[in-house]
C-alpha cells in the first residue's frame, strides 16, 4: 500500500460521484461521512466552518477501499482502514503537507492511524473520547413513561434550541461542529429535533436526528438540562423519535454514546440498541509540520 493510491480533493460533487457508493455500501460503519457530506451539499461548503474542506479517496485496482473527510479545524474522520492502509494514509496527508489535529475512526483504525502519524510527526495522541456505535433492533418503550409527551421543536423554539445545544456541547467537552444558530435553523426546516415537555408545555429533554441519507438517519444530540436528568425525559424522547424514525419508514436507525457514560449506554440497550462498533478519538498535540506539496 502506497501514500500514493490515495488522492485529496476539495471538490465534493467529485468526492461523492467517485466514493458515494463505498460510503452507501455501509451505512452504519460510514454513518458520519454520509451526514457531513450532505449537510455540505444541501447548506453549503462553509456548513462547518470558514475553511474548505478536505476529501480522500483509497483507490486499488479500480476499487473505492477508504475514505476520508476533514472540516477545519475538526478532527480528521476516517472510514475502516487496515494498519498498512493507516500507514500509507499518514503518509499521504504528510506528503500534502496537512496538518492534522485528531483523528476520529473505529478503534483499531484510530490507533493504527495515531501511531502511524505520531511516527512521523512526532508529538502526544491523547485519547479525547471513547464511543460506541449502536443500531435499533426491537424498539422496547420505556415503562411507565414520566408525565408529558413529545413536541417537534418549531420556529418558535428556535433560541431554546440555540441555549441548549450551546449547552450539550459544554456538557460533552467538546467543540461545537456548527455554529449553534444554523444548527437549530437547520434541524427545525426539517422537523429535526423532538423535545419531551412537561404537561404545561415546558420542555424537559430533547432529542434530534439527522436527515436520511443512504437509508439511515441517526439519533443526536440527546440532551437533558442538568438539573432535570434522571426523571426518564431522555429514555422517553429518545424512544418517541426513534419510533418516529421507524414509522417513516427508515430502518438503520443508529446513534453514538461516549463509553465513559454507563447511564446512557445502559439506557440505550433497554429501549432496545444494540452494540454494532467502538469509535475511538484522538488529539495530536507537539506535532511538527510538513512542508508538502499542496
Amino acid at each position: 500500500m502506497r501514500p500514493d493510491d490515495w488522492y485529496c480533493t476539495q471538490d465534493l460533487s467529485g468526492f461523492l460521484s467517485h466514493a458515494g457508493g463505498f460510503l452507501r455500501s455501509r451505512p452504519d460503519l460510514h454513518t458520519v461521512a454520509l451526514t457531513v457530506t450532505e449537510t455540505l451539499r444541501t447548506g453549503g461548503l462553509r456548513a462547518y466552518g470558514d475553511e474548505a474542506p478536505v476529501f480522500g479517496v483509497l483507490e486499488v485496482g479500480g476499487q473505492v477501499r477508504a475514505a476520508y473527510f476533514r472540516t477545519p479545524p475538526f478532527r480528521l474522520n476516517v472510514t475502516p482502514l487496515t494498519p498498512d492502509e493507516a500507514e500509507s494514509l499518514a503518509g499521504h496527508l504528510a506528503a500534502l503537507g496537512h496538518s492534522v489535529p485528531g483523528v476520529v475512526a473505529a478503534r483499531e483504525t484510530a490507533e493504527a492511524f495515531a501511531a502511524a502519524w505520531r511516527r512521523l510527526a512526532g508529538g502526544r495522541a491523547t485519547v479525547s473520547q471513547r464511543q460506541r456505535l449502536y443500531r435499533l433492533g426491537n424498539l422496547t418503550m420505556p415503562q411507565p413513561l414520566p408525565a408529558g409527551r413529545a413536541r417537534v421543536a418549531g420556529e418558535e423554539d428556535r433560541e431554546e434550541l440555540v441555549r441548549w445545544y450551546d449547552e450539550f456541547v459544554a456538557a460533552v467537552g467538546d467543540h461545537a461542529a456548527r455554529d449553534a444558530a444554523a444548527w437549530a435553523d437547520s434541524r427545525i426546516s426539517y422537523g429535526g429535533v423532538t423535545f419531551w415537555e412537561g404537561e404545561d408545555g415546558t420542555p424537559l429533554s430533547m432529542a434530534g436526528v439527522t436527515p436520511v441519507v443512504a437509508g439511515q438517519v441517526r439519533v443526536a444530540p440527546v440532551y437533558t438540562p442538568a438539573q432535570l436528568r434522571g426523571r426518564g425525559y431522555a429514555g422517553a424522547v429518545t424512544a418517541q423519535v426513534s419510533r418516529a424514525v421507524l414509522g417513516s419508514g427508515v430502518r438503520e436507525v443508529l446513534l453514538f454514546t461516549n463509553l465513559a457514560n454507563q447511564t446512557s449506554n445502559g439506557l440505550y440497550q433497554r429501549i432496545g440498541y444494540r452494540a454494532v462498533a467502538d469509535f475511538t478519538a484522538y488529539d495530536f498535540r507537539g506535532t511538527r509540520g510538513f512542508p508538502g506539496r499542496a
